[in-house]
C-alpha cells in the first residue's frame, strides 16, 4: 500500500522525531481560526464607534455603559457576530483534537507495519544465510513461491525444477518426498525426512503448514551428516567402552560409584548397592546412600578440594556387618569415581601375624627349651626365658644384644661348654651353620655332667637359631624305659588273654604266647614285624566271617577318626573271641582277644528261652486282644436288653425282676469297662493311640474326671477334695485321655479309702510341668509290690472292698508314656497313698524334641 509522503518521511525518522511533526501541523491548523477570531474582538470598539473606556475604571462596567449607548439593532448584530465567532471557535478547536488524534494512530499503524517489515526482512536474511530452499504454496491453484540460496543446491537442481523431485533425488527419496509433499497440501500432514542424491549427498526436507499457507525446507546436509556419523561413530566407541566398563564395574564384587563434583552418586554398582542394604543400584543412587561416615567423606571432600586422591583403610558397615575396606577415591574433570576394596582378610592377617609373632614370642618364652635367635649379624635378637636360666646368663648383659662370639666368650669362662682342646676351632665349627641350609645337631657334655642336645638352624633372612634341649634326664628315662619293656614285655607275655600291638605302619610290634595260642600260629610267623595283612591271611581260614579282619585293618592302618571298637569273632571250630581295639598315643593300635565260648553258649541258651517267654507273652496279649472284641459284641446287646427291660415303657417289673436287671446292668457295664480298658491296652501296644492335643483347662480336667466316682463316693461314704492350686490355667494335652487317667486313679483310691475318709485331687504346675496327685487314707502300697502295682492283671485286695482285673493303672502308665510324662506311687505322708502323674506343660510333642 502506498504512504503519503509527509508520512513516510515521518517513518524514516527515530520515533520522537516521527511524533514531533503532526504536532507543528496542528498548531499552524488552530492559529488559522483564532487570529480572524482575535481580529473580530479587536474590532469590537471601532464598530461600536465609542472611543475606548477608561482604563482606570472596572473593564466590566465600562463594557456595559459602552453596551448601553448602542441601539437594539446594533446590539442584536454585535450578539449574532459573536455567537458566530464562538461557533466557528468550538468547532475549530473540536477538528483540531480530531485530527491529532488521528494522525498518532497513524503514526502508531505506519511505526508497526516499518516493525513487521524489518523483521520479515530479518527472516529473509536468515533464510538465504543457511543452504536451503524454502517453498510456500500461498494458494493451491496458484505457483508456489521459491525462497532460500540457490547456489547451496548448484548441482543438486535449479530452482525452477526443485519440485521435480524425481530429476535430482534417488528414485526412493523421489517416491518418499512426492507422497509426504501430496499429503502436506491436502490434508496439512507434517512430516521430516532426509533424502538422497544420486551423487552421494543429503537433504534434510521439512514440511508443515503454516496458518493457510504451506511450507516446504529443504536444507543441504552433506556435510553435517559425515561430521554427525563421525562424532556418532566416536560417541557410539565411547559408549561401547563405558558400558564395558560399567558392566566389568558392576560385575566386580566390590563396592565402585562414580559421584558429581559436589559429592552426590550419580552411579553404584550392585556390590555397592548390596553393601548399603539398596534394593538396586538404582535407588543407592536415588536416595544418595553414602557407603563411608561422615567423617571419612570429609577427609575425601578434602582430598579433593587439593586436587589429590583420597586413600585409606577405613571400617565400614556391610550390610549389617562391619568390615575393613581399602578406599580409593580420585576426582577428574567431570566429577570423582571411586572403589573400595575388601581388606578385612589382610587386616585379619595383619592384626593375627602381629598376635602370632606375639604369641609365638609368649610360646617360646614359656617353653622348656632354650631358644636364642642371632639375626645376620651375629647378634642376638631373641632369647627366652629357659635360655638365660639354663646358662645363668645375666638380664642386663641379654638386652645389650650381645654377639655370638662374646655369649660363646662368656659361657667358656663360666664353665659352661664343653671342654675343647682348641676352641677357636670349635667355634669355628659351631659359627659355619651361618653359611649352611640345614640344621646341625650337635651334642655338648658340660662339666659337671650335664648333656645338651644343641640343634642350630639357619633362619630364611639370615642368622641362626640355637635350640638347647637339656636331655641328661632323658638319657636316663630312656635307659629306665628299656628296663620297663621289657617287663612289660614279660608280663604281657604271662596274661590269658591275646595281645597284639600293630604300629602307625601296620606292623606287628608286639605280640604274647596267648595271641599266638589263640590263632594256632608259629613264631617264625610273627617275627620279622610282619603287616597286618600278612597276619589276616595266615588267620582268614579259621575265621568264619573274614570281614572281622577286614575292619580291623581298617581300625589299624585308618587314617580317619581313631576311636576304640569292640567286636567279635567266630572261627570255623566253634570258638568265640570277644575283642577289642584301642588306638594308642603313639599312633598305633592295641588289639586284645579273651575267649568267651562257654559264655557265647550259656547266653544263646538264656536268649532264646527268654525270646519264648516274649512270644508267650505276645500270644497272651494277642488272645486276650481277640477275645475281648469277641466279648464286646454279644455284651453290648445284653446292656441293651437289660436297659431296655429296666424301661417302664415295655411293662412294670417287680422289685425281685427290677434288683435282677439293674444287676445284670452293673456287671454289664463293669465288664465293659474291664474289656475296653483291654482294647486301650492293645491299642497302644500296636501304635495306633494318636493323640488330640489341645490346650485343657486343669480345673475342668479334675472336675471331669470326678464325675465317674462320685456314685462310688456316695456309697462309700467318702468325701472328695480337689486342689487345683497354682495349676489354674491351661497345658497341651488329649483332654479326653487325661480325664481317662484321673478316672483310673480315682477308681483305685475309692476301692482302698477306708469309709468315711478324704480323697484329695490336686494339681500344681512347676518348672514347664503340670502335676496332678492322688491320695487316700487307705492301707498303702506294701514295698514288696510297689514295683509290680503298674504290670498288667495286677490285682492286689489288700484294704480294698473290691477286687479288679489289674489294668487300671496300667493304662494310667502307657497313657502317660504317650504324653512324655511319668507316674509315680509312694507311700503318703500320714499314711495312705500318693499316686503322681506329671505331664509336660509345652505338650508330648516338645517333651518329643527335647
Amino acid at each position: 500500500m502506498a504512504q503519503p509522503a509527509g508520512i513516510s518521511g515521518a517513518m524514516k525518522e527515530t520515533g520522537r522525531g516521527a511524533r514531533a511533526e503532526p504536532r507543528r501541523t496542528c498548531g499552524r491548523r488552530r492559529s488559522k481560526y483564532l487570529i480572524p477570531t482575535l481580529a473580530g474582538i479587536a474590532a469590537l470598539p471601532g464598530l461600536c464607534g465609542t472611543a475606548a473606556a477608561d482604563p482606570v475604571a472596572d473593564p466590566a462596567v465600562a463594557l456595559f455603559a459602552t453596551l448601553a449607548q448602542f441601539s437594539p439593532d446594533v446590539l442584536i448584530g454585535l450578539a449574532l457576530v459573536l455567537g458566530l465567532i464562538a461557533f466557528a471557535t468550538t468547532t475549530a478547536i473540536v477538528h483540531v483534537r480530531f485530527r491529532r488524534q488521528t494522525l498518532e494512530r497513524e503514526t502508531f499503524a505506519y511505526g508497526e507495519i516499518s516493525r513487521l517489515e524489518a523483521q520479515i526482512e530479518e527472516a529473509r536474511a536468515l533464510l538465504l544465510a543457511e543452504p536451503q530452499i524454502v517453498v510456500v504454496w500461498r494458494d493451491p491453484a496458484a505457483a508456489p513461491e521459491i525462497i532460500g540460496n540457490t547456489p547451496a543446491f548448484t548441482g543438486v537442481a535449479a530452482p525452477s525444477r526443485i519440485l521435480a523431485f524425481g530429476a535430482w533425488l534417488t528414485p526412493s527419496s523421489a517416491r518418499e518426498i512426492d507422497a509426504t509433499v501430496d499429503l502436506l497440501r491436502r490434508r496439512g500432514v507434517p512430516f521430516a525426512t532426509t533424502l538422497a542424491t544420486p551423487d552421494g549427498r543429503h537433504v534434510e526436507a521439512d514440511g508443515r503448514p503454516v496458518g493457510s499457507a504451506v511450507i516446504l525446507r529443504l536444507r543441504d546436509i552433506t556435510g553435517v551428516r559425515l561430521d554427525h556419523a563421525r562424532l556418532h561413530d566416536a560417541y557410539r566407541g565411547l559408549e561401547s567402552e563405558s558400558s564395558s566398563l560399567r558392566t566389568l564395574l558392576d560385575a566386580l564384587p566390590v563396592p565402585a560409584w562414580i559421584g558429581s563434583e559436589d559429592g552426590r552418586l550419580r552411579w553404584t554398582n550392585r556390590a555397592y548397592a548390596h553393601a548399603v542394604e539398596a534394593g538396586d543400584p538404582q535407588e543407592a543412587t536415588t536416595r544418595d546412600i553414602a557407603l563411608l561416615d561422615k567423617a571419612s567423606r570429609a577427609q575425601a571432600a578434602h582430598a579433593r578440594a587439593n586436587g589429590q586422591p583420597f586413600t585409606a583403610r577405613l571400617p565400614v558397615v556391610v550390610a549389617g556387618s562391619r568390615r575393613v575396606f581399602d578406599v580409593l577415591e580420585v576426582s577428574g574433570a567431570g566429577g570423582t569415581a571411586g572403589i573400595a576394596l575388601d581388606a578385612t582378610e589382610a587386616e585379619s592377617v595383619r592384626v593375627e601375624l602381629a598376635h602370632v609373632i606375639g604369641a609365638h614370642r609368649r610360646t617360646l618364652d614359656q617353653l622348656a627349651t632354650a631358644v636364642a635367635i642371632f639375626g645376620a649379624d651375629q647378634r642376638l635378637v631373641f632369647h627366652n626365658a629357659a635360655y638365660a636360666s639354663l646358662f645363668e646368663l645375666d638380664p642386663a648383659f641379654l638386652d645389650e644384644r650381645p654377639t655370638d662370639t662374646a655369649t660363646l666368650d662368656r659361657l667358656r669362662a663360666a664353665r659352661r661348654l664343653p671342654e675343647q682342646a682348641d676352641f677357636r676351632v670349635w667355634r669355628d665349627e659351631l659359627h659355619a651353620a651361618y653359611r649352611s641350609l640345614e640344621p646341625r645337631e650337635h651334642w655338648w657334655h658340660l662339666p659337671g655332667g650335664r648333656t645338651l642336645r644343641v640343634v642350630t638352624a639357619p633362619n630364611p633372612e639370615g642368622g641362626i637359631t640355637y635350640l638347647f634341649d637339656e636331655v641328661t634326664e632323658r638319657l636316663a628315662l630312656e635307659s629306665r624305659f628299656n628296663s620297663l619293656t621289657r617287663i612289660q614285655s614279660e608280663t604281657l607275655d604271662a596274661l590269658a588273654e591275646g595281645v597284639a600291638v600293630f604300629g602307625s605302619d601296620g606292623r606287628l610290634g608286639l605280640s604274647n604266647s596267648a595271641f599266638r595260642r589263640l590263632w594256632k600260629l608259629d613264631a617264625s610267623v610273627l617275627e620279622g614285624q610282619p603287616h597286618i595283612d600278612a597276619v589276616a591271611e595266615v588267620c582268614n581260614p579259621l575265621t568264619a566271617d573274614v570281614s572281622v579282619w577286614t575292619r580291623l585293618r581298617a581300625a589299624v592302618t585308618g587314617i580317619g577318626a581313631r576311636i576304640p571298637s569292640e567286636f567279635r569273632v567266630e572261627r570255623t571250630d566253634g570258638s568265640v573271641f570277644d575283642g577289642s581295639t584301642q588306638p594308642l598315643p603313639d599312633g598305633g593300635t592295641l588289639v586284645t582277644l579273651r575267649d568267651v565260648t562257654d559264655s557265647v553258649h550259656v547266653e544263646r541258651a538264656l536268649v532264646e528261652r527268654n525270646e519264648a517267654l516274649v512270644a508267650a507273652d505276645h500270644l497272651k496279649s494277642s488272645f486276650v486282644s481277640h477275645v475281648s472284641y469277641e466279648l464286646r459284641s454279644p455284651l453290648t446287646t445284653i446292656i441293651g436288653f437289660a436297659q431296655l427291660l429296666d424301661d417302664t415303657a415295655i411293662g412294670p417289673l417287680n422289685t425281685k425282676q427290677r434288683a435282677y436287671v439293674t444287676h445284670i446292668t452293673e456287671s454289664s457295664a463293669a465288664l465293659l469297662a474291664i474289656i475296653n480298658d483291654i482294647l486301650d491296652l492293645a491299642t497302644i501296644d500296636a501304635g495306633t493311640v494318636a493323640l488330640e492335643l489341645s490346650d485343657v483347662d486343669v480345673r475342668a480336667a479334675m472336675e471331669a474326671a470326678t464325675e465317674g466316682v462320685r456314685d462310688r463316693l456316695a456309697e462309700g461314704g467318702l468325701r472328695l477334695a480337689i486342689e487345683p492350686g497354682n495349676a489354674a490355667g491351661t497345658f497341651r494335652a488329649d483332654a479326653k485321655r487325661v480325664r481317662q487317667i484321673l478316672y483310673n486313679l480315682l477308681s483305685n483310691a475309692v476301692g482302698f479309702a477306708p469309709e468315711g475318709s478324704t480323697v484329695t485331687l490336686s494339681a500344681e504346675q512347676r518348672d514347664g510341668e503340670v502335676m496332678f496327685r492322688v491320695r487316700d487314707m487307705g492301707p498303702g502300697i506294701p514295698p514288696e509290690i510297689s514295683e509290680r502295682v503298674f504290670d498288667r492283671f495286677e490285682s492286689h485286695t489288700a484294704g480294698s472292698r473290691h477286687r479288679g482285673v489289674g489294668l487300671g493303672l496300667s493304662i494310667v502308665r502307657s497313657l502317660m508314656a504317650l504324653h512324655g510324662g511319668r507316674v509315680a506311687i509312694a507311700a503318703a505322708p500320714g499314711g495312705g497313698t500318693l499316686v503322681t502323674c506329671t505331664f509336660p506343660a509345652a505338650g508330648a510333642d516338645r517333651a518329643a524334641a527335647e
